[in-house]
């Protein structure tokens, strides 16, 4: 509530952003439709700026390092305006190490990475108790997305008497590496 104006755009842009841009690299890696509206869409608003860097760094395979480095770049450019415009850090001297913005950054995108897959997880669990056999565009790219991990899952947790536990144990291990990495989470 606190949050003064400046900081308040320039953390909702940034998250925003990146999460667009992680959006696209975890469609990329699922290869959810490239046709479906919504991956059309995501890969429209960020081509832009991950176009560019993607003809010195092609995609390999399902592995789109572009996408991956811009990401690191937004958050890293977030994080620097976040110090630059608080004021602990501009008494402070207003800089930071190198090294913490990149471990902040990594830390940044690894968690927003978790949250799309947390939250597609959970959408695909509820699509399928209420409309599994749903044509529109939004629960099938949820469940696209959410499938590769559903079967590294099952290999763990096979489907017990048709009940299929693989969300919980997603679901836990997001929570737990979400965990670790809370205290190096700026944005």
């Amino acid at each position: 509530m606190g949050q003064d104006p400046i900081t308040l755009i320039v953390s909702l842009v940034g998250g925003i952003f990146s999460f667009l841009l992680l959006m696209r690299f975890a469609l990329q890696l699922s290869q959810a439709d490239y046709y479906n509206p919504i991956s059309q869409s995501v890969v429209r608003i960020t081509q832009p700026i991950v176009g560019p860097l993607q003809r010195v760094l092609r995609p390999r395979g399902r592995f789109d390092f572009a996408t991956l480095i811009v990401a690191l770049v937004v958050k890293a450019i977030a994080i620097i305006l976040l110090i630059q415009f608080s004021p602990v850090f501009a008494a402070a001297g207003g800089s930071i190490n190198p090294l913490h913005l990149l471990i902040f950054s990594l830390t940044g995108v690894l968690n927003t990475l978790l949250t799309i897959y947390f939250w597609a997880t959970l959408g695909a669990v509820i699509i399928s108790w209420i409309a599994p056999d749903s044509y529109h565009p939004a629960p099938q790219l949820l469940l696209q997305l959410s499938e590769p991990l559903f079967a590294l899952a099952r290999r763990v947790i096979p489907p017990i008497g048709g009940l299929d536990l693989s969300p919980i144990l997603i679901f836990l291990l997001i929570q737990i590496v979400q965990s670790y990495l809370k205290a190096f989470i700026i944005l």
